[in-house]
């Protein structure tokens, strides 16, 4: 998956670019994409990565549900 960042510089202020940049880096997932493929992971790793990625995803979409039906 290649995901393309823009960030554009205004003013030429390169400093509050870089912050936008890897702000936008984090929030698409590309640090942990790049640590994860420095080293060789295991099958078994790899399932067991999913498997705790996904009940993550459900705990937060029934909290989320929870907050809006205000339970």
């Amino acid at each position: 998956m290649i995901a393309i960042v823009q960030v554009t510089i205004r003013n030429n202020d390169l400093e509050q670019g870089l912050r936008a940049l890897k702000k936008k880096m984090q929030r698409e997932g590309i640090f942990k994409e790049i640590k994860r493929r420095k080293h060789f992971e295991k099958p078994s790793e790899i399932r067991a990565r999913k498997k705790d990625e996904a009940v993550r995803r459900l705990r937060k979409l029934e909290r989320k549900r929870k907050e809006r039906d205000g339970y």
